[in-house]
């Protein structure tokens, strides 16, 4: 399953081309099939009903919303409304999971976190009355676990965006230009950094049950480095669905 980022979506001027027309080929086909732009892949396209969609599974529900192109993300009237929907009918007997590509928050040097995003989260969940148990997004290049406190609960806000583009994006500096120590409580807001990393490609591991879910994060080799190294683990963390409070918490090594 997959959701759209800013690329898939953003057109090139004076190509003729379709909005997202790559993505719905590949990730909305109608059936299964070897996609041209599969190359020397053999793998089928994906059958989602949608670009934003709600996944049921035993143990969590997960809706993946599209955040269109422009910086920091945009919705229409048709995906807000939508979304207080499924959140409204999703079972309260499991884990709720939201993923959108543009992040809520940010304190990389690039890009930086979303109001917009954050806004839109917020408003579906007050009026829906129900919030999500995690939050999980992209856009930045690297990866960023933070705490939101809300409502007595602590929420992950996850950005995981090392799974292959070669431009990392640094995180910002403290004022000496040393790296930002964690924990690091964001100005102004109930948020904050409970880790990061920058520096290297990596991939996430998501675990739900009835009563807990769980991720861990591993970096992998650099180019320069022997492919045959072991993913080193850089964090872990346990959410506890009965109590909406994180029981495991890893820092940088």
């Amino acid at each position: 399953f997959a959701i759209p980022g800013n690329h898939d979506g953003d057109l090139v001027p004076g190509d003729s081309t379709p909005s997202l027309d790559a993505f719905v080929r590949n990730f909305c086909s109608p059936k299964p099939q070897i996609s041209p732009d599969a190359g020397d892949a053999p793998r089928d396209t994906m059958t989602q009903p949608n670009v934003y969609w709600t996944l049921e599974t035993p143990f969590a529900i997960l809706i993946g919303l599209y955040s269109n192109v422009p910086e920091g993300g945009k919705f229409d009237e048709t995906q807000t409304s939508w979304f207080v929907n499924e959140l409204e009918n999703a079972p309260k007997d499991r884990a709720l999971v939201v993923s959108v590509h543009h992040p809520a928050y940010s304190v990389d040097e690039h890009h930086s976190g979303s109001k917009l995003i954050e806004k839109t989260l917020d408003d579906a969940f007050e009026k829906a009355g129900r919030y999500a148990d995690i939050v999980f997004t992209g856009h930045v290049h690297n990866y960023q676990r933070f705490t939101r406190e809300m409502n007595g609960r602590q929420i992950p806000y996850i950005v995981a965006g090392t799974g292959g583009y070669w431009h990392l994006h640094y995180m910002q500096k403290q004022p000496d230009g040393s790296p930002l120590q964690i924990p690091y409580k964001m100005k102004d807001t109930g948020v904050m950094l409970e880790n990061y990393c920058d520096d290297r490609h990596g991939y996430m591991l998501f675990t739900a049950s009835p009563s807990v879910i769980s991720g861990e994060y591993y970096a992998v080799s650099r180019p320069q480095e022997s492919w045959r190294a072991s993913p080193q683990k850089i964090d872990n963390f346990v959410l506890d669905l009965k109590t909406h409070k994180l029981t495991g918490n890893s820092g940088l090594p």
